[in-house]
């Protein structure tokens, strides 16, 4: 009777120590895995969802390749027939008829031009407004300021100003022109065959050479005793003419003004 007393509390202690034991690695088993069960429906949905976002994100690259493919095949189409097409051989444009060079106007001078500016020799005929005169100048692009032949020169005051009176001579006559004109300004001359600096007046004067007229200074000095009664210096050919060393009276005077000087 002991004996089966003690065999049913064996039976009994056993069966508590595996009840304890199937519920200790049911916990290990859930801590084991650090998800919840109650969790495992959320997991299971999102991953439901990235699946769907992967198989769209399929679907539009598919699209996205499928119109580069269409809109390539598009373009090759279009150099292909473009090469097949016969383009008409460029034909030249008929040749211009030339023109003949206009006759020069003897009456409005002459004056040949390199790239806008006057070629001039080294002598040519300069006419002084005013008088009316024709003189001989010497080009000379050593000189500074231009010169011209001046006699019995007076400096005098008028409404303030300062003013010269000189005479310039005939060409080829023993006779004199009076002028009068505004002081421009005063320039201290240096000569060779001179001792010391020699003082002189400017004035602006109009003149011509060829077709070309223009205003520019001039000094006043006697050249009596110098062959070209005007020289044209680099305040004149500066930026306006170029001289040729080979040639002398490279222009031409317009005809009325020679045939007047002539009478």
């Amino acid at each position: 009777m002991c004996f089966k007393r003690l065999r049913a509390g064996l039976s009994a202690l056993s069966v508590s120590v595996l009840t304890g034991t199937v519920l200790l690695a049911g916990c290990s088993t859930d801590s084991y895995f650090m998800v919840p069960k109650s969790d495992l429906g959320e997991l299971k949905t999102s991953v439901q969802s990235q699946r769907a976002t992967l198989v769209t994100m399929e679907d539009n690259a598919k699209v996205r390749h499928e119109k580069v493919l269409e809109h390539t095949d598009a373009s090759t189409q279009k150099v292909l027939e473009a090469i097949a097409t016969q383009v008409a051989k460029p034909s030249c444009p008929p040749i211009p008829a030339q023109k003949a060079c206009p006759a020069s106007d003897k009456s409005k001078g002459r004056a040949n031009r390199l790239k806008g500016k006057v070629i001039v020799g080294e002598v040519e005929n300069f006419y002084l407004a005013g008088p009316g005169l024709i003189y001989k100048a010497r080009i000379d692009s050593g000189a500074e300021t231009s010169s011209i032949d001046a006699r019995n020169i007076t400096r005098f005051e008028r409404d303030g100003s300062n003013w010269v009176r000189f005479d310039v001579p005939v060409p080829g006559a023993e006779e004199f022109v009076t002028l009068e004109k505004e002081i421009s300004r005063r320039v201290k001359v240096i000569q060779a065959s001179a001792d010391g600096a020699e003082r002189r007046v400017v004035v602006e004067l109009q003149f011509s050479i060829g077709d070309h007229q223009q205003v520019a200074e001039f000094t006043l000095a006697d050249r009596s005793n110098l062959t070209y009664q005007a020289l044209i210096g680099r305040n004149v050919l500066r930026d306006v003419m170029l001289i040729d060393v080979g040639k002398e009276y490279a222009t031409e005077l317009p005809e009325s003004i020679r045939t007047d000087n002539g009478k």
